[in-house]
Parts: structure tokens; C-alpha cells; sequence
């Protein structure tokens, strides 16, 4: 007489439902969860698991500038204060809404303008203005039919199809990257598989600009690299190159046959000017060189959360700004698409009406003289609190809406974890959001940190 044999297994495929009971085939399932099948006088009862696939995808770790507004919101003190993300706020701390944004968008609703799709460059009188605002109206690139301009998903998606040209087109070719920069930056490049390295920039010692370190990197790195530049007021720094240094990088890097690819995300919102903050980029295109520029309207016109922006190509001819111009759209096409109508149309309509580009430049000017106002009344009640004899007029030399503390990790931790400010590690602070009636906590914070904590 044959034997019965009864064994019980675990197994993590997935299951029906375990409150059915089911029969296919021959195996059963029942209300129990545990499944029972039989086959040549054996009987199995397996205990059925419900585990995901997904079971060995890491956690990613936060992101390190939008994980500094998630813990802020967090905090329940009545004096916290968020340093960490760029934002321009009021001096109520409030976030802002261009007075010009809302007058181009009642124009919009006006006009009745469709939602349909725009062409994979983007919107013509947009892409016309975003040049003509970069390099001037009157350049001889544009004239002469020689810049590309595709528009993108904000910088951060124009800086993100140009690296995948980088990375189709120019396969052998690395990135150089400034030491520190944005912590977005190397993200883009890795993703798009692009290798990078970094060039000195920023000095600790003097908490200014390693010039002479950024020009021997430069010369060091393989002809053809690209060198990705910050048109003006550089993040996380607060740093720029004088004129004559930036006379002397376009030096060394057309000496070098490099490519500069510039990001340009605060034309305008760090000096209130247009024309002095695209200095740099224009410098370089005057010298007949071949130039990539991304293009941000996050900050200069407050369209956060619109995603407006554009990626330039500035080439030696018409006939190769085509070819670029084609194959930066054949990009575009399998990774969004086209891109979003309503912030392209508040830019081309700002800039393409004398009136409203009048107002725009003045609102600009108020909220860059609103930042160097807090970054005057930082200093000044650093400077008298701070008996050390420590020099803080750094914090007057850099530019723009951040400014580069000093602050190691331990440092800034004190200033999060004893005073509730919230910034990032690197110890840089947004001014953007700091208002006058906060200035002195601040300061007291940061005298505490740099004199308290090692």
C-alpha cells in the first residue's frame, strides 16, 4: 500500500486572494491561505505569500536641497526658518507672484488662446525672445541665423537635452564641472551618461574664487572638453569671475578648443540687470566660439512651477545650427515630447510688449535690491555682534540670491538642530529667503555655529 506523504513549503509567488477558495486543476486554494496540491499520491500544502517584485529596489536617499523643505515643514517651532531652497519670498516671507505674470496671463485669457500642442521646438515667439534676451537683439549670431534654441522643461530640462547631445554626438567627450556647484548638476550628467570631472573653484581660505586653481584645471583637462560654466551669480557660491578673470577663462578654454556650455538660471535676478548678468555668455560669443547655454525663468520671472526654459546652441554657421536644431528636437521627441505652452507664452508676451518688459525690468530690480538689502543687513549684524575680529565681508562680495556661509556640516547641523534655519549641508543660505526682521537671529546663529561647534 502506498504511503502518504504530507510536506508544508514557503513560496513567495504571488497568490489569488486569500478569503477565495479556487480550484485549477488540480490545486486548491483555500480560506486559510494555504494551498494544497496533490500528484501521484503526494500531497504539498505550500503556505501562499503575497511579495512584491520590488522587493530589492533600494530607498532612495532624499534629495538634498528639497528634503531641507520637507523637514522645515516638519518643524512645529514658531521661529524656524528655511535658508535651503531658492525661492524668492516677500519680506513677509510669502512666495511672490510677478505683478507682470498676472497682467500677461489676464491677456491670455482675453485673447482665448487653445491648449494644443506646441511644435517639439517649442513656442516661436519664445524661443525668438529667449535668444534675443540672452545675447541681445542685435547680435550678429542671431542675425547671421547661427543660435538653435529649442525650448525646454525649465534649466534643469535644457541642461538635460543638451547632455544627451553630448552624450549622442560627442561619445568621447567629458565634462568639466566646478568644485562646488549646483547638486543637481551631476546628477543630469550621470543620468545621460556623460562622464564628468571638477574643477577647483571655490578657495575655503578666502572664501572667494580659486582662480588661479580653475584656470590650471581647465588647461590640464583633454581638448574638446566641455566646461560647464554659471552665466553669473554661481550656486552654491555666491562667487563670480571678475570681467578681466572671465577675459581670461575665454582665453584658456578657446586656446584649449573646449566647448563652454553655460548655465544661465538668474539673468537678471542678481545684479536687476539683463544685459550685465548675460556679460559672460556674450563675451564668449563675440569671440566666434561655438557655445551651449540652458536657460532658466524660475527666478527672474517667478514661473517655478511652470517649467520654462530653453536650450541655446550657438554655432559657426546657419547651416550647422539646423542640423543641431534637428537633432536637439529628435531628442526631445521620445523624451517628452513637446513642452508646455502657458509659462512660454507669459515670456513671449512680457518681452514682445514694451510696456509690460518696462515693468518686468522693474520688478526684477526690486527683488534683486530686496536680496542685497538682507545680505547688507547680515553683514552689518554679524559684523557688530562678532567681537573676534573674524572678516566677514565675504558675505558682501558674493552676488545673487545665495551666499556661501563657510559653515562645515557639523556647523550647519547646529544651525538646523539649536535654531531651527534650515539650509543645506554645504553651508550655503538663500537670502531670497531672509527678511530684514530676521537678519540679527541669523546672525546670532551663525556666530554660534562657526565660534561653537567644530
Amino acid at each position: 500500500m502506498a504511503s502518504s506523504v504530507l510536506s508544508v513549503a514557503a513560496s513567495h509567488s504571488a497568490s489569488l486572494p486569500l478569503h477565495e477558495t479556487t480550484i485549477k486543476g488540480k490545486i486548491k486554494i483555500g480560506r486559510n491561505g494555504l494551498r494544497f496540491s496533490q500528484s501521484s499520491g503526494r500531497i504539498s500544502m505550500v503556505a501562499a505569500v503575497n511579495v512584491s517584485r520590488f522587493e530589492g529596489i533600494p530607498m532612495a536617499p532624499p534629495d538634498p536641497i528639497l528634503g531641507v523643505s520637507e523637514a522645515f515643514r516638519a518643524d512645529t517651532s514658531d521661529v524656524k526658518l528655511n535658508l535651503g531652497v531658492g525661492a524668492y519670498r516677500t519680506e513677509e516671507l510669502q512666495p511672490y507672484v510677478l505683478n507682470v505674470v498676472k497682467k500677461a496671463e489676464n491677456l491670455m485669457l482675453e485673447r482665448g488662446e487653445n491648449k494644443e500642442y506646441l511644435p517639439i521646438e517649442g513656442l516661436a515667439a519664445f524661443n525668438k525672445a529667449t535668444a534675443e534676451l540672452l545675447l541681445g537683439a542685435d547680435n550678429p549670431a542671431i542675425k547671421q541665423q547661427r543660435v538653435a534654441t529649442v525650448q525646454g522643461l525649465s534649466g534643469t530640462g535644457s541642461l538635460r537635452l543638451g547632455a544627451a547631445f553630448i552624450e549622442r554626438y560627442f561619445p568621447e567627450a567629458k565634462v568639466l564641472i566646478s568644485n562646488p556647484t549646483w547638486g543637481n548638476h551631476k546628477n543630469i550628467f550621470n543620468d545621460a551618461r556623460v562622464p564628468w570631472s571638477e574643477y577647483r573653484y571655490y578657495d575655503p581660505k578666502t572664501v572667494g574664487l580659486d582662480f588661479e586653481g580653475m584656470i590650471e584645471d581647465i588647461k590640464s583637462a583633454p581638448e574638446g572638453t566641455f566646461v560647464l560654466l554659471h552665466g553669473c551669480a554661481h550656486n552654491p557660491t555666491g562667487i563670480d569671475p571678475t570681467p578681466e578673470q572671465w577675459e581670461k577663462i575665454a582665453d584658456v578654454i578657446q586656446q584649449k578648443n573646449h566647448f563652454p556650455f553655460f548655465d544661465v538660471a538668474y539673468q537678471g535676478f542678481a545684479s536687476g540687470s539683463l544685459d550685465e548678468d548675460a556679460a559672460s555668455v556674450r563675451l564668449f560669443v563675440s569671440r566666434g566660439m561655438e557655445v551651449f547655454v540652458a536657460q532658466s525663468y524660475s527666478k527672474n520671472l517667478g514661473l517655478y512651477a511652470e517649467r520654462v526654459g530653453a536650450i541655446n546652441v550657438i554655432s559657426s554657421s546657419p547651416e550647422s545650427a539646423v542640423r543641431v536644431k534637428s537633432q536637439l528636437k529628435r531628442l526631445a521627441r521620445p523624451m517628452y515630447s513637446n513642452p508646455p505652452v502657458h509659462g512660454a507664452r507669459i515670456v513671449a508676451n512680457i518681452v514682445g510688449d514694451p510696456t509690460l518688459f518696462g515693468e518686468w525690468k522693474a520688478e526684477m530690480e526690486m527683488m534683486a535690491g530686496r536680496i542685497k538689502t538682507v545680505r547688507q543687513a547680515l553683514y552689518d549684524s554679524i559684523s557688530s555682534k562678532d567681537k573676534s575680529g573674524k572678516d566677514w565681508s565675504f558675505i558682501l562680495k558674493q552676488i545673487g540670491m545665495f551666499s556661501f556661509t563657510g559653515l562645515n556640516k557639523n556647523q550647519s547641523d547646529n544651525m538646523t538642530n539649536k535654531w531651527h534655519i534650515y539650509m543645506t549641508k554645504d553651508g550655503r543660505i538663500s537670502l531670497a529667503g531672509l527678511s530684514l526682521a530676521k537678519s540679527e537671529y541669523l546672525a546670532d546663529a551663525i556666530i554660534d555655529s562657526y565660534h561653537n561647534v567644530s
